[in-house]
């Protein structure tokens, strides 16, 4: 399994690999931009150079095939990359995201795993959770979300991806902490129940879901006598001493 820092490098060497050569320009100067950013800035300085081409990589990640045409996945894992390059804290990333596009925001959801933030980014999650756009529910239900949304919060984040179509493939963690839930188990059954009564089709996710929160069934006794059987019915038949059968031969070391 990749560590973060892998799976990051992989990330900017595949981005660097389909974009053109200005797009390639821009990224190194948006990257270097984004390092020096992780300094601290001065108390009621301008934002750094590098938010600025946060909200500008759509335009500037191009493809290096022709037409060479705006990358929108390329602009999303620069976006990825200038946030952790930029080791951004939480009030950064909700700025960001809070002011720019829907594009924006799914890069700071994504981005949430490799920044050291601990719970403080959980509104931004919980945020996304509260749209319907997809794009950002799948976002939003990654591993930062399996870490630190509360039971509560994340069952409902289950029921979203539900509810929206996302597959329950995007939920991070999502076998480990659905495994023998009982209350999950209830909300899953009750959101069938009123989707039948509907006259809608189940997903195929909630059977998956439900198999899942079931309870793991107990050891099963085992059946049948027990080594050393008793008849408690009378006294027992002394059947006389044992008939040695000589002196056992000794075998090879």
């Amino acid at each position: 399994m990749l560590t973060p820092e892998q799976r990051l490098d992989h990330l900017h060497t595949s981005l660097r690999a389909r974009l053109d050569i200005p797009a390639r320009t821009w990224l190194t100067t948006a990257l270097t931009e984004a390092a020096q950013g992780a300094e601290p800035a001065p108390a009621g300085g301008a934002p750094p150079a590098w938010e600025m081409r946060f909200a500008s990589a759509g335009r500037c990640c191009t493809r290096g095939e022709p037409p060479h045409e705006p990358d929108p996945e390329a602009a999303e894992a620069a976006r990825v990359l200038m946030l952790c390059t930029a080791r951004a804290d939480a009030p950064t990333v909700t700025r960001l995201a809070a002011h720019g596009t829907a594009a924006e925001r799914r890069a700071a959801l994504l981005a949430l795993p490799y920044l050291e933030l601990g719970p403080a980014a959980t509104p931004l999650v919980e945020d996304a959770l509260r749209t319907n756009d997809t794009w950002l529910v799948a976002a939003a239900v990654g591993p930062y979300a399996a870490r630190h949304l509360d039971a509560h919060a994340w069952r409902h984040a289950v029921l979203k991806c539900l509810f929206t179509g996302v597959p329950l493939s995007a939920v991070a963690e999502f076998a480990p902490r659905a495994r023998g839930d009982a209350e999950l188990a209830r909300m899953l059954r009750d959101y069938a129940r009123e989707r039948t009564a509907a006259g809608r089709d189940l997903p195929d996710d909630l059977h998956r879901a439900l198999a899942l929160t079931e309870p793991t069934p107990a050891h099963p006794t085992p059946v049948g006598p027990s080594p050393t059987h008793h008849n408690p019915t009378g006294p027992q038949t002394p059947t006389g001493p044992q008939t040695p059968t000589g002196p056992q031969t000794p075998t090879d070391p």
